[in-house]
């Protein structure tokens, strides 16, 4: 297996995720706790694609 592929696939998992937060977080009601789903989904999109991104450079050397 080469070196790279485990954190690209898990980068990809954790963005997937972090979309899928992002767009539950549009369809419900705004309170307190949704406020802040927003800045969380945001951080976990970005997470998963400095995965996605490290994973590939190490995959590409």
């Amino acid at each position: 297996m080469k070196q790279g592929l485990i954190p690209t696939i898990v980068g990809a998992g954790v963005t997937a995720l972090g979309v899928t937060l992002t767009v539950r977080n549009q369809r419900k009601q705004q309170d307190m706790m949704t406020r802040l789903m927003p800045l969380v989904s945001a951080g976990i999109i970005g997470f998963g694609l400095a995965h996605v991104l490290l994973g590939t450079i190490d995959l590409v050397d």
